[in-house]
């Protein structure tokens, strides 16, 4: 049975759709864009903050699921700057460590609210 899940701590869903699903041992974590989850609006600063608020935000609907960062097995980046990937191999040392979350990176034309990074996630829990 699927279970929504919803925390304050990270932004709101902007449509129809949950922060998380989880089914069993697996969560299905909807992409997060640079939102700061009090205002609801995008962070300001370069791609490294927007970056670091999505990893943030990531975070905290991880643990609303039971887990953490240390639970991620794939990620799914979407950058509007392909350049850019260079930034979230930096930023993803910082969050996670050995081994690493397969991960498929793409350029794209648009992303929410005109955001320059979207990543979503997906979690298993022991």
């Amino acid at each position: 049975m699927k279970q929504m899940i919803e925390t304050k701590k990270a932004p709101a869903a902007i449509g129809p759709y949950s922060q998380a699903i989880k089914i069993n041992n697996t969560v299905y974590l909807s992409g997060q864009i640079p939102l700061d989850p009090t205002s609801m609006i995008l962070v300001e600063g370069d791609i490294v903050i927007q970056i670091k608020q999505v990893l943030e935000n990531l975070r905290e609907v991880a643990v609303a699921s039971g887990g953490s960062l240390d639970h991620i097995v794939k990620l799914s980046v979407f950058l509007l700057d392909l350049s850019h990937l260079s930034f979230v191999n930096e930023m993803m040392t910082q969050y996670f460590k050995a081994p690493f979350p397969a991960r498929t990176s793409i350029q794209v034309s648009a992303l929410p609210k005109n955001a320059a990074v979207e990543i979503d996630a997906i979690m298993i829990l022991a």
